[in-house]
C-alpha cells in the first residue's frame, strides 16, 4: 500500500488548469506525481504549472487541443520520449444547455469533438505505450448525466454517456495488459464555470440561483473540486489496484435519492 502516494508516477491531466482538473493537478503533484497539464488555454496551464512548482511539485504546461488527434499524438510522443506515462486523466470537457430542438448541428459537433473525440484521442495516443510498459491507469470524467435524465442537457448527456461506455470497453479490452480504466460521475461541482454560467444567465440573481442549483443535490450543496480530486487520487493509486471497469458517482445522493 502506498498511502495514496503517486511517487515516481507520470500523469497527464487534460483540462488540468481550471476547475476539477486544477484540483486534480495540484493534488497529484502534492502526492509525488510528475504532472503534465494539457490545456487549450496556454496561459492558464502555465499559471497552474508555476503555482505547483512554487509549492515544490513537478508540473509542466502543455498547450494542446484534445479534439485534434495529430496535436495530441505529437504532444504525447514528446512526453514518451522522456519517460513512460503511468496515468491519464481525461478531464477536459465543455458544456451545452439545450434540449434536442435547442441543439444545433454545430452545438452537437462541438460537444462531440471535445467530450468524446478528445477522450478517444488521448486514450488512443497512450494505450500502446501503457501496454508496452506493463500497465497503467486511465480515469475518465463522466457525469451523472450519463446515468439519469437531466433537463436541457441533450448533447452533454450524449457525450458523457459515450465516456461511460468507452470506459467499460477499454477496461474490458485491456484488463490483461495491466491497464485499469474507470470513470467518475460528478453531480454539480462549484467551479468557475458555474459562477460564469450564473452571471451570464441570471444577472443580479446569482446567489438565489446558486442556492437552487445546490439544493438539487439531496446532500444540500455542491461538491468542491477538491472532493472530486480526492476520489481521482484514490482511483489512480495502488490502493485501487483491484478496481477496473467501474463508474463512481460522486453526487451528494443525486442519482439514488432523486430517482
Amino acid at each position: 500500500m502506498s498511502d495514496f502516494n503517486l511517487n515516481n508516477k507520470t500523469a497527464i491531466v487534460t483540462g488540468g488548469g481550471s476547475g476539477i482538473g486544477l484540483a486534480i493537478s495540484k493534488l497529484f503533484a502534492r502526492k509525488g506525481a510528475r504532472v503534465y497539464i494539457f490545456e487549450m488555454n496556454a496561459e492558464q496551464a502555465q499559471w497552474t504549472a508555476k503555482e505547483i512548482q512554487a509549492e515544490g511539485g513537478d508540473a509542466t504546461a502543455v498547450s494542446c487541443d484534445v479534439s485534434d488527434q495529430e496535436q495530441v499524438k505529437q504532444q504525447v510522443a514528446a512526453i514518451l520520449d522522456r519517460q513512460p506515462v503511468d496515468i491519464l486523466v481525461n478531464n477536459a470537457g465543455i458544456a451545452h444547455v439545450g434540449n434536442l430542438e435547442g441543439t444545433s448541428e454545430g452545438d452537437f459537433d462541438r460537444i462531440f469533438r471535445v467530450n468524446v473525440k478528445g477522450v478517444y484521442n488521448c486514450m488512443h495516443a497512450l494505450i500502446g505505450s501503457m501496454k508496452a510498459n506493463g500497465g497503467g491507469v486511465i480515469l475518465n470524467m463522466a457525469s451523472v448525466a450519463a446515468s439519469v435524465g437531466i433537463p436541457d442537457r441533450f448533447a452533454y448527456s450524449m457525450s458523457k454517456g459515450a465516456v461511460l461506455t468507452m470506459t467499460y470497453s477499454v477496461a474490458k479490452d485491456y484488463v490483461r495488459d495491466g491497464i485499469r480504466c474507470n470513470c467518475i460521475s460528478p453531480g454539480r461541482v462549484h467551479t468557475p464555470f458555474v459562477d460564469g454560467f450564473l452571471a451570464k444567465n441570471y444577472p443580479g440573481r446569482e446567489k438565489e440561483m446558486f442556492e437552487q442549483l445546490a439544493k438539487t443535490q439531496p446532500i444540500g450543496r455542491m461538491a468542491s473540486p477538491e472532493e472530486i480530486a480526492a476520489l481521482a487520487l484514490f482511483l489512480c493509486s495502488a490502493e485501487a489496484g483491484f478496481i477496473t471497469g467501474c463508474d463512481y458517482p460522486i453526487d451528494g445522493g443525486f442519482i439514488k435519492l432523486n430517482t
